[in-house]
C-alpha cells in the first residue's frame, strides 16, 4: 500500500516536472532560441506540448484520475493561446474533486478567458482567491476587471480602478515578478486613458514596464509590452521612442500584423505632417496672406481682455507672442494666435491635428486630446493657444527624418477659436486600443 502509494507520488513529480520544463520552454523559448527563431515559437510549443502530452498519458490512469493530475493535464493543454474544451474539462473536472485546488482554479478561469466567457473567468479568478491569496489570481483578476462588460462608463472605470489594485496587490506578493509588473504597467495604462490623462499615472506605466524588464529578462522579450508601451510613447508625442517599440514587438511576434501597422500608420502621419507643414498646407499665396492679414486682436477673445483665468485662479491679460518667438517648454503668460491651413485626420482619430501659421514664419503642428468626435476647426479658422507648450521635434527613424514644431492642447477647452472658447460639448474622454488578451 505505502509502496503504491509513493509511486503514485513519484508520477505526480514527474508529471509536475514535464508542465514545468513545457513552461520553461515557452516563457524562455527566444532567450534559447534567439530572436530569429520567433516566428516558429508557436509551432514549436505546440510541438512541445503534444510531446509532453504523449508522456503524461503513459503514466497510467490510477494516476490520472487524481485532481493534482487532472490540472496538470488540463495545464499542459492550456500553454498555448487556444481555448481548449478537452482543458475546460479537465479542470473542472479536478475543482469539483478538489474544491481546494487553487492553480486548478486559475487554469480554469484562464480556459474561460480564451472561450470568451468574462464573467466565469472573473469567478475562478475570485474563487480562488477565497481559498488562497495568491499573485497568479490577483494578476488575472486585474486584467480580466478590464474587459468586463460594463454598463456605464462609470461602471467601468470603477472596474479599471479596482485592477490596478489588485495588480498592486500582486506586486506587493513579490516585487521580483516581472508578469506583476507588467500587468500593473498595462493596469495603469488603462487608468491614463480612462481618468483623464493625468501625466501621474503616465509616468507610474512607464515605471511598472522598466520594473518588469529590469526583474525579470524575459519581460524584454514580450512583444506586448514593446506595443502597450509604444502606444503610450505615442500618446506623449515620443515618437522616435513609438516607432522602436513598434518594430521591436514586429520583430518579437511577426505573425502579429498589429505593431507593423502602428508603425507604418505613425510613419505615414508624420510624412504627410511634415509634408503639409512645409507646404503650409498647399494654400496658394495670395489666399495665405489674406487668411494671415485678417488676423485681429478680437480674435484673442477672452485671451486678450482680461478674462483668461491661469491656473492659479487668477484673471489675466496674455501677452501676444508670434508663434515664432515661442521658447520649447511652456509660455507662460503668453499666447499665440493663428490661422488654421490645414487639418490631419487619422485613423485612430486622436489626436486632432492641425496646421497654425501667422504672419511671421513657419506653419506649426498643433495636436488636440480628449475632443468629441463632433469638434474639429476649419481651415480659415482664428485660433488662439493660450500658453502654449511648444516642443521641437527631431525625429531620425529608419533613414527618414522628420523635423517639425508642435504645440500639444490636452483639451479643446483652453483653445479660443474665432473669438469663442469652446463649450463643453466639444470635449470627451480618449479611448485607446492596447494588447491586454496574453498578458
Amino acid at each position: 500500500m505505502a509502496g503504491r502509494a509513493a509511486d503514485a507520488e513519484g508520477s505526480l513529480r514527474t508529471l509536475q516536472e514535464l508542465v514545468d520544463r513545457l513552461y520553461t520552454f515557452r516563457d524562455h523559448y527566444l532567450e534559447t532560441h534567439g530572436v530569429e527563431a520567433a516566428g516558429r515559437k508557436a509551432q514549436d510549443v505546440r510541438k512541445e506540448m503534444e510531446l509532453a502530452l504523449q508522456q503524461m498519458e503513459e503514466m497510467g490512469s490510477s494516476v490520472q484520475a487524481q485532481p493534482l493530475a487532472l490540472m496538470l493535464t488540463g495545464k499542459a493543454l492550456n500553454v498555448t493561446p487556444d481555448y481548449s474544451p478537452r482543458a475546460e474539462e479537465l479542470l473542472s473536472k479536478a475543482v469539483k474533486l478538489e474544491p481546494g485546488l487553487v492553480e486548478a482554479w486559475n487554469q480554469l478561469g484562464e480556459v474561460y478567458w480564451k472561450k470568451g466567457d468574462l464573467a466565469a473567468a472573473h469567478t475562478c479568478f475570485s474563487g480562488a482567491l477565497t481559498h488562497c491569496k495568491n499573485k497568479v489570481s490577483l494578476q488575472n483578476l486585474s486584467m480580466v476587471l478590464r474587459q468586463l462588460r460594463a454598463e456605464s462608463g462609470d461602471e467601468h472605470t470603477r472596474h479599471v480602478v479596482d485592477s490596478v489594485r489588485q495588480a498592486k496587490l500582486a506586486v506587493q506578493m513579490d516585487v521580483h515578478d516581472g508578469r506583476s509588473w507588467y500587468i500593473l504597467g498595462n493596469a495603469y495604462l488603462s487608468l491614463f486613458f480612462n481618468s483623464g490623462q493625468n501625466p501621474k499615472v503616465s509616468q507610474q506605466a512607464l515605471n511598472a514596464y522598466a520594473h518588469a524588464e529590469k526583474v525579470d529578462r524575459t519581460a524584454s522579450c514580450n512583444p506586448d509590452l514593446h506595443l502597450n508601451r509604444a502606444t503610450l510613447y505615442k500618446y506623449e508625442e515620443n515618437y522616435a521612442e513609438a516607432l522602436q517599440g513598434f518594430s521591436q514587438a514586429a520583430v518579437l511576434d511577426p505573425a502579429w500584423p498589429e505593431p507593423q501597422r502602428r508603425e507604418q500608420q505613425l510613419l505615414d502621419f508624420l510624412e504627410r505632417l511634415t509634408s503639409l507643414l512645409d507646404s503650409k498646407g498647399k494654400v496658394k499665396t495670395k489666399k495665405l496672406q489674406n487668411m494671415l492679414g485678417s488676423l485681429r486682436p478680437a480674435h484673442l477673445g477672452p485671451c486678450g481682455d482680461g478674462r483668461y483665468q491661469a491656473a492659479s485662479g487668477q484673471k489675466m491679460t496674455l501677452e501676444r507672442k508670434a508663434l515664432s518667438a515661442l521658447r520649447p517648454g511652456a509660455n507662460s503668460g503668453a499666447v499665440a494666435l493663428g490661422k488654421v491651413l490645414f487639418s490631419l485626420t487619422t485613423e485612430e482619430k486622436v489626436p486632432f491635428t492641425f496646421g497654425l501659421a501667422d504672419s511671421e514664419g513657419p506653419c506649426y503642428a498643433v495636436t488636440v486630446y480628449n475632443m468629441a468626435q463632433s469638434w474639429g476647426v476649419l481651415i480659415g479658422d482664428s485660433v488662439a493657444i493660450p500658453e502654449p507648450h511648444l516642443r521641437l521635434h527631431h525625429i531620425q527613424y529608419k533613414g527618414k527624418a522628420f523635423s517639425f514644431p508642435s504645440l500639444r492642447v490636452e483639451t479643446p477647452l483652453l483653445l479660443v477659436v474665432n473669438g469663442k472658447l469652446q463649450g463643453c460639448s466639444s470635449q470627451a474622454a480618449a479611448t485607446v486600443a492596447y494588447r491586454p488578451q496574453s498578458e
